[in-house]
């Protein structure tokens, strides 16, 4: 799997990004939010990127933050939500924004994504209440060592959304380390 890719912008369009890797340009497919923090002509980025695998297809999707890309994550994960959907989402919404709406059950809010209708809103509602992780609601970890705890649960072959819910799940001390927060997430995991 492809988890990031640092290169040059060698291109934009409306939706994604040509990212020039010595030599090699891959297509990047992307939210408006991570366009508009790119700045300059042919800049050197870093993106953490999603690879979606189909049968007659390969597609690549990246992120400037790792926040926006679990959200991305947990997005798809919702049935009728793919990842060109996905992207339309979080480039309508403000990580927050797209937090609260789901939390309060504004499905016409939602609605007015293109692409979602009243009842994918309703869907997206229905599946992710109470489901997103605590690092969806503002742009910090919660708690210390939350995204090395999270990248490593990763690594284990846990999403982003199982091991955030799993970290949130359990209790340690506020100094424990990330080591013993992912033995207890594990623990938590294999409790489920």
């Amino acid at each position: 799997m492809i988890a990031g890719l640092s290169g040059r912008v060698s291109g934009k369009s409306i939706d994604s990004l040509l990212i020039d890797v010595q030599g090699v340009i891959y297509r990047v497919g992307t939210s408006t939010s991570t366009l508009s923090g790119i700045d300059g002509d042919s800049p050197m980025v870093t993106l953490h990127t999603h690879l979606v695998v189909r049968e007659d297809q390969l597609a690549l999707f990246g992120f400037l933050t790792r926040e926006e890309l679990q959200l991305f994550e947990t997005l798809i994960t919702v049935t009728g939500i793919g990842p060109r959907l996905g992207c339309a989402i979080l480039s309508r919404f403000p990580v927050d924004k797209l937090h609260n709406a789901i939390q309060s059950g504004d499905a016409d809010l939602l609605a007015t994504v293109p692409g979602v209708g009243k009842k994918t809103a309703a869907r997206l509602i229905v599946d992710l209440r109470g489901k997103m992780p605590t690092v969806f609601t503002s742009g910090e970890s919660a708690g210390g060592g939350s995204d090395d705890a999270i990248e490593a649960l990763r690594s284990l072959g846990y999403s982003a959304v199982e091991a955030a819910e799993a970290l949130a799940g359990i209790s340690t001390a506020a100094d424990a380390s990330v080591e013993d927060r992912v033995v207890a997430a594990l623990q938590f995991l294999s409790a489920t």
